[in-house]
């Protein structure tokens, strides 16, 4: 069965970052440990209850993502072994699939999405404005409807517990730079591109998704963090899409549906989750996992 991992514990390791599912530690100057735990967050806010495996199903997916991307886009990974890396005493075995050694990159500080289809703060933005973060799009789309073309829409990177607003793409401009931000739209696109026709040849779109970017000391560009995950992305089997609806999705749906059952403000602390709704969320992850990457959980 699946480990389960609420919080990481690497006593010797100088922990530099616990977000919302990631640790990070620092080896050195040059890398980093990223250990995906499995902590559950919805709205923006760490649940008390994990699902157990998730963190292994996250870091399996996005590995095979990025060995399936390298060659359109460099990554942080580095190839070491993470059993290399762990403390002596740590129970290798609870890390070893979900945890990675990567390149120690400075992060671009802005959410790379690239959207297929007309879902989520999209479709609302554009029932309000005609448009989706200051682009036009055709009228009389509708819910779920594919867009014509791809398309890159920026967002802010907000802090655990606060959540992200979609921004132009020269607000981004602004924040980083024409020629970085040239970079990351390009990069966002050409793997949305590649993914999504790989997906719907095994029965699953991509409605959208979000990258992670980072620079090294020569400003080369490098995806990192987690890639085409049901975190990051928003995945619809084929057989479930309609024009018109919000159809159902690989990721955390289950666990949003009961939470907008609940007399709960979407703040911190958050409430306890049904048994039976981490198990049919982790059903929905492990799903994806074998259907995209052929990889079944032991």
């Amino acid at each position: 069965m699946p480990t389960t991992l609420s919080a990481s514990d690497l006593p010797g390791l100088d922990l530099v970052h616990r977000g919302k599912v990631r640790d990070v530690y620092a080896l050195d100057a040059d890398t980093l440990l990223i250990v995906a735990s499995d902590r559950l967050s919805a709205f923006d806010v760490v649940l008390p209850d994990p699902i157990p495996g998730k963190g292994e199903m996250l870091t399996r997916m996005s590995n095979f993502w990025f060995a399936q991307t390298a060659g359109l886009q460099r990554n942080h990974l580095t190839g070491r072994d993470v059993a290399d890396v762990l403390p002596a005493g740590v129970d290798v075995d609870l890390y070893a699939r979900r945890s990675v050694v990567a390149k120690r990159l400075t992060p671009v500080p802005v959410e790379a999405i690239a959207r297929g289809y007309l879902i989520g703060s999209g479709w609302k933005d554009y029932q309000a404005t005609g448009s989706l973060c200051g682009i036009a799009l055709p009228p009389g789309l509708h819910q779920a409807e594919r867009l014509p073309e791809p398309i890159f829409t920026p967002s802010t990177k907000a802090a655990v517990g606060a959540h992200d607003q979609n921004i132009a793409f020269d607000a981004m401009v602004e924040q980083v730079g024409g020629e970085l931000a040239e970079q990351v739209r390009a990069a966002t696109l050409a793997i949305y591109r590649f993914a999504a026709d790989y997906a719907a040849a095994r029965g699953i779109l991509i409605a959208d998704t979000k990258f992670e970017f980072g620079t090294d000391g020569d400003g080369t560009l490098y995806v990192m963090d987690e890639m085409l995950t049901p975190d990051s992305s928003r995945f619809w089997p084929v057989e479930h899409y309609a024009v018109g609806i919000s159809p159902p999705s690989y990721d955390k749906q289950f666990v949003r549906d009961y939470l907008e059952t609940l007399d709960w403000n979407k703040t911190a602390p958050g409430p306890h989750v049904p048994a039976d709704v981490i198990a049919a969320t982790s059903a929905k992850y492990a799903e994806a996992l074998q259907r995209l990457a052929g990889i079944r959980l032991d």
